[in-house]
């Protein structure tokens, strides 16, 4: 197998190498930055994600390296609107983890170099022409010498001003919210500072202010700043800016020391249609950005690649067929336009400027989260728990498309394992192993107790459920199984689920 070309080595590259090496395809990562993320910028990892990380093998490091916050407590100053905590979250993981990007970063590349890759640093792409068969790339290093070369595949997590997505001449549709944005990682010291295990949106009229936890006594604030010509750059904020913030929108009691990072942003709501042409395919940022509000982003970002990694694994490996990478765009196009919608829905919310309607919006906000059914629901929409492919291609039979659970495993994870194979659940153990003997490539070769004790489940690597039927299903199973396995003969490049 030759090397598969991934550009952008953020949490998302990062990930998507790491699978792929997992999966024993050969990669390549480049990033023309000269070091790694040396600042916090993305701060959660939610429980789904955490969930795909023990397929990876890397979920403990994190654990220790990070925060679990066990709640958000909604405040209007110093009077509480709502609290909701992740207690409701079906998973092994029901907090969202605190850890500064520069960390997941770190962790991801000692991940990545247990399978014996490093990223190649200062190295950039300048063009690329796709093939039917290969992909010409033209890449340049720090000293100005350039390499041309080849690659299979070539997958852009370059973030939102990608070189892939500008090569590919996407439209990345969408607009910029307009509000100036301040964000500071400090320390919060003082008899009144927050507690420094829950997430505190204050909802203020003058606008949002809200404090992140971070392991070692350090949190990030962030507050909406207004509007501002956009020809005139607002200057970072000061130590004494973050105080006044805190004083103003908080009710104050506690102070703000030691910034290690000071900064104001804007937020870009902006997403493509199609994540992959031919042989080129995007992931993450460089797919879709949005506002930070729910923290979702690099989430999203990391579960593309999840997703992609598993599929193109496959197809490489001769295992699976090129089908498999047309519902890649499906899937995950569908999850980003619902995280962009959330999120946009959120910080919209969070920035109304009338005060009737603030006030309507707090009371709404206190009586929804009076209701457990409501807080469960906003719980496992945050986690990402409750991201599912109904819709999708690969989603056969009632319920599929479901995540399965992770109490339901009986066994590892599925797609744990060095080869990426769907997992059969079948409670007739000996037709199964018959099954899994006609497809050997594609399915894993024990066959593992349903959850319901006698329906029958083909899970997908990424755990969701591909085929769902009942216990006799044999037929079915076969032919979902036939539908995702490559064509016999030179036709197999064509092989399509559509």
């Amino acid at each position: 197998m030759r090397e598969i070309l991934i550009v952008g080595a953020g949490p998302v590259g990062l990930t998507l190498a790491a699978e792929l090496a997992r999966y024993g395809v050969p990669v390549r990562i480049i990033d023309r930055a000269a070091h790694p993320s040396r600042t916090s910028k993305a701060l959660v990892i939610w429980s789904r994600t955490l969930e795909l990380m023990d397929r990876m093998g890397c979920t403990p490091a994190f654990l220790a390296a990070g925060l679990r916050a066990r709640g958000v407590t909604i405040r209007d100053g110093a009077t509480v609107i709502g609290h909701n905590d992740f207690d409701h979250v079906a998973s092994p993981y029901p907090f969202p983890l605190m850890i500064p990007q520069s960390e997941t970063e770190r962790l991801l590349a000692a991940h990545l170099a247990n399978f014996g890759v490093a990223v190649e640093r200062e190295v950039e792409l300048v063009g690329f022409e796709a093939g039917a068969k290969e992909v010409a790339v033209r890449l340049r290093n720090a000293n100005g010498r350039e390499e041309v070369t080849t690659t299979p595949w070539l997958l852009g997590c370059d973030a939102a001003h990608s070189a892939v997505r500008h090569g590919l001449a996407l439209e990345f549709r969408g607009e910029a919210e307009g509000n100036d944005w301040m964000l500071a990682d400090v320390r919060l010291e003082g008899a009144a500072r927050p507690t420094e295990d829950e997430i505190l949106p204050y909802l203020h009229r003058d606008g949002p202010f809200v404090i992140f936890p971070i392991l070692g006594g350090r949190s990030r604030v962030i507050a909406m700043l207004g509007k501002t010509d956009p020809a005139r750059p607002r200057p970072d904020p000061t130590l004494l800016d973050v105080q006044a913030m805190i004083d103003s929108r908080t009710g104050g009691g506690f102070r703000a020391t030691d910034p290690v990072w000071l900064s104001n942003f804007r937020i870009n709501e902006r997403k493509v249609a199609d994540y992959r042409r031919g042989r080129v395919a995007l992931a993450g940022d460089a797919a879709h950005v949005h506002s930070p509000a729910g923290g979702q982003g690099m989430n999203t970002g990391m579960q593309d690649a999840i997703g992609l990694a598993w599929r193109l694994a496959l197809v490489v490996r001769g295992a699976g067929a090129v089908g498999l990478l047309d519902s890649y765009s499906v899937e995950r196009s569908a999850v980003g336009n619902m995280v962009l919608r959330n999120a946009s829905r959120l910080t919209a919310m969070a920035t109304l400027s009338n005060p009737a309607v603030q006030a309507a919006r707090n009371l709404a906000i206190r009586v929804a989260l009076g209701f457990p059914a409501v807080r469960q629901r906003m719980a496992t929409q945050m986690s990402e728990t409750a991201i599912s492919y109904p819709e999708s291609a690969l989603s056969e039979g009632p319920g599929a498309g479901a995540r399965l659970a992770p109490a339901d495993y009986d066994g590892p994870p599925p797609g744990a394992g060095s080869v990426p194979v769907f997992v059969l659940y079948a409670a007739d153990a000996a037709l199964g192993a018959g099954l899994a003997g006609k497809w050997p490539r594609l399915l894993e070769a024990t066959v593992r107790r349903p959850p319901d004790g006698h329906g029958m489940l083909v899970v997908r690597p990424d755990g969701y459920v591909g085929f769902a039927g009942e216990a006799a299903a044999w037929e079915g199973a076969d032919a979902y199984l036939r539908r995702c396995a490559p064509a016999t003969g030179p036709s197999a490049v064509a092989t399509s689920l559509s």
